[in-house]
């Protein structure tokens, strides 16, 4: 039996051409002409893929999408999206899209993103494991962003949730690995079974293989019971070993060991026991140099080498700032019971300018420190200081010279490519220049646009229109 596909899209143009491309593939395609068209189908039919798009006459293609999913339609969405329309994108993947594809579309990206669509739908119909729209906000909740590298990151994590892969998740301390992981598992087919979390590098070396694969009773001096370890305790659902890279050189033996056969020898015991645990390890290590260093065994970072997530450092997505302070404003200042609090313009400004070596959880810490001061209801600049004092005068350019910039967004760019969402290192770079470049001037030039734009070699019109691109804001009223 034909696998049955609908396409929603007031363009008739895009409904010809997606119609040919996958009547091709072998699938029986339907269409709607606008939004509510589109419910009607997608309500009278059990569909295998729905491809919606964003923008119609009648409603948004998200209106459409939440109305289905509300009536109980679990088939994946695929969103049709304007191109570089990163708010879409997320808004999509956020409010249980499968995937999006944007304008102008590559016919072989639809064939493949359509059958990874009815594939991952099909797994979790046999698995019983669908996941609905709610449990996917609430796992997504604390990874919170929407800057480029965040939108790839979440993507990421759709694509790799249901693939029983083991994922190894980098980036420096604080990023929020542990998120990432958490997310991994609870879109994943283990969501029902355990998720364990073991930091190697804050536990003993000497207690570190009892912990992980636990010991018979009589296997050293004190061990009058017998213990299961973590691994045992994953059984059937995930591992997470966080900070990798910490693991002693015998250890990681006896790790690949278990990934290569699935069955574990506790220590003191001769007879193994068959082990089912996904893992998903993390490191603020670069394993590679590890590896070359001799530190870490080439073999076992190839096999948890299978799917890579790289998290940026914060001061490598800027955009991303504003949006996490305001996140942790909320959800602390509910827990703490002190109320809603707003972000001065000036206190927008000394966050963004500031470089963040501690990434999120420093910007976490430092959001709760300041609720529990400060019973201001907006947060000025000065309140943030008193705060966090070590804000001031640690801008983000007197700690990170333009060769580190580059180079630290060309090694991202690099790593994080794809054929959808790439952006290319030469605008990338200029963006994140040009804003402080623009602000340093006028400071030299105490506000004097003439003088500024002579300076910089643009006439006034164009600084203005930059300005009003970049986001320059009015200073505040303290």
């Amino acid at each position: 039996m034909k696998k049955r596909i609908l396409v929603v899209d007031d363009e008739e143009s895009i409904r010809w051409v997606l119609g040919k491309c996958l009547e091709k593939e072998g699938y029986t395609v339907e269409f709607g002409e606008n939004g509510s068209q589109g419910i009607d189908k997608a309500l009278s039919g059990n569909f295998s893929s729905i491809i919606l798009d964003i923008t119609m006459p009648d409603m948004t293609g998200f209106d459409v999408l939440n109305e289905i999913k509300s009536k109980g339609v679990d088939s994946p969405v695929i969103i049709i999206t304007a191109k570089n329309t990163v708010k879409n994108a997320i808004d999509a993947m956020k409010q249980g899209a499968y995937d999006y594809i944007a304008k102008p579309f590559d016919l072989d990206e639809v064939k493949i993103t359509v059958a990874r669509a009815i594939e991952s739908y099909e797994n979790s119909k046999k698995l019983g494991l669908l996941l609905d729209e709610n449990t996917e906000i609430d796992t997504l909740q604390d990874i919170v962003g929407q800057s480029q590298a965040m939108l790839n990151i979440y993507k990421m994590i759709g694509r790799v949730a249901e693939r029983d892969i083991t994922v190894l998740v980098n980036g420096e301390s604080g990023t929020g690995k542990e998120l990432v992981a958490r997310a991994i598992h609870t879109n994943s087919m283990r969501r029902d079974k355990k998720l364990v979390a073991v930091n190697i590098a804050a536990i003993p070396k000497e207690l570190l293989e009892s912990e992980l694969f636990g010991y018979q009773k009589g296997a050293f001096t004190g061990a009058s019971i017998s213990r299961q370890g973590r691994f045992e305790e994953a059984d059937g659902g995930t591992l997470h070993l966080d900070e990798i890279g910490d693991m002693p050189h015998e250890l990681q033996t006896k790790l690949l060991r278990i990934l290569e056969e699935k069955k574990l020898y506790r220590l003191g015991s001769e007879k193994p026991s068959p082990i089912d645990v996904r893992i998903i390890a993390s490191t603020n290590k670069n394993l590679e140099k590890e590896v070359e260093n001799g530190n870490f065994r080439e073999d076992l970072y190839y096999r948890l080498n299978a799917i890579t997530i790289k998290i940026p450092p914060l001061r490598n997505r800027v955009e991303d700032i504003i949006p996490l302070a305001e996140h942790f404003l909320s959800k602390y200042g509910k827990e703490l019971g002190v109320g809603t609090r707003t972000l001065s313009d000036k206190a927008k400004e000394t966050m963004t300018a500031y470089n963040w070596p501690g990434n999120v959880r420093e910007l976490e810490n430092i959001i709760k420190r300041m609720l529990v001061l400060s019973s201001d209801t907006v947060i000025t600049r000065v309140t943030l200081l008193d705060a966090a004092p070590h804000l001031e005068g640690k801008a983000r350019g007197s700690q990170e010279s333009l060769d580190s910039l580059i180079r630290d967004e060309v090694n991202f760019l690099l790593d994080n490519q794809d054929e959808e969402s790439s952006e290319k290192v030469y605008e990338t770079i200029i963006k994140k220049v040009e804003k402080p470049l623009i602000e340093l001037v006028l400071e030299i030039t105490k506000g004097n646009k003439k003088k500024a734009a002579l300076i910089l070699g643009i006439n006034r019109n164009t600084l203005s229109k930059k300005m009003e691109e970049l986001g320059f804001q009015e200073k505040d009223k303290e």
